[in-house]
């Protein structure tokens, strides 16, 4: 039995708070353990001034803390489940899911309460291809800017800048408590959220015993059944941040209901189904759902947004 338990994270402000969240969650249940937290830099955190989609798909803010875990430097990792790949390396797995926090997106600005106030020409920043897709698909005139950077680091430069608009993930700024520049928390309709997002995922080597006897005590059964199923789905569309996919799965009763999205860079064409099933055949449904978008030709669509964005140019906010 270890008596110290090391838990590896990302630097950023988010990410402390997160693991910060799950490590005095864990002390609460195991006062006899000591617990500490290893901050590890990933690539994403190194490389702000390209866009996401241009410097990498899978593993952008995780491989170099799953390195970390392989290697017995930590014992267990903390992540935004939505920066997790939907495959982990051998000898690695999820050992909980924490519950969801709301999982929309929001609109951010200083001049305009909602998406649908903005002028023609708006200029709005987001580093999501998914969202950029999707307010194109609302808002064709948008003028869509690349922002990098951690959650307080965007919002500042935001608000510093001439920007009109800035769309960030709910979760992010309300565990920062920086509600006070949400106008709008974006309807499922408007902007359909990334697979995962607003849940935490807790990442152990598999065969590690005590370890995962001590984390499944934070899984949340029905946050794991959603994402299992929004994460099926994506696995079957082979998605990652270089290409625009959204899904959300709800409960109701003992189904679930799965919708998902994917689309072309300029939001032009935007592919869009839903399945509904038992909520004891969640992977299968994200599966059933990833298959019905590529027989619609996501799979062409998806292919061809990959194309563009080779030479593709988006303008960084540094």
């Amino acid at each position: 039995m270890k008596n110290k338990i090391v838990i590896g994270s990302r630097g950023s402000e988010l990410a402390l708070w997160q693991t910060n969240f799950v490590k005095k969650w864990l002390e609460n249940l195991f006062p006899a353990q000591k617990f500490e937290i290893k901050i590890i830099q990933t690539i994403g955190d190194k490389i702000l001034d390209s866009a996401l989609s241009k410097i990498g798909d899978k593993g952008l803010f995780t491989s170099q803390i799953e390195n970390a875990l392989l290697e017995g430097e930590i014992d267990l990792a903390v992540h935004s489940l939505k920066d997790l790949q939907t495959v982990q390396p051998v000898g690695l797995k999820i050992g909980a899911i924490t519950a969801r926090e709301l999982p929309n997106d929001v609109f951010i600005s200083t001049k305009f309460a909602s998406i649908d106030d903005l002028p023609n020409n708006a200029k709005v920043a987001t580093g999501s291809l998914r969202r950029r897709c999707q307010l194109l698909n609302r808002r064709g005139d948008l003028q869509i800017l690349e922002i990098r950077g951690n959650v307080p680091t965007r919002i500042e430069k935001f608000v510093k800048s001439e920007i009109d608009g800035l769309i960030l993930a709910y979760a992010g700024v309300h565990r920062l408590q920086l509600d006070k520049y949400i106008k709008q928390v974006l309807a499922f309709d408007v902007m359909l959220p990334a697979v995962g997002q607003g849940a935490l995922a807790i990442e152990i080597r598999d065969g590690d015993a005590q370890i995962e006897a001590m984390v499944k005590t934070l899984n949340a059964a029905e946050t794991a059944d959603c994402t299992m199923s929004e994460r099926s789905f994506l696995r079957t569309l082979d998605g990652g941040c270089q290409v625009p996919i959204a899904g959300l799965a709800q409960i109701s009763g003992a189904e679930i209901y799965l919708v998902g999205l994917t689309g072309s860079l300029d939001g032009k064409t935007i592919i869009r189904d839903s399945v509904k099933g038992n909520r004891g055949d969640a992977v299968g449904l994200g599966k059933r759902l990833g298959e019905k978008l590529l027989e619609k030709g996501a799979g062409e669509l998806l292919a061809q947004a990959r194309k563009n964005l080779e030479n593709a140019e988006q303008a960084v906010i540094l």
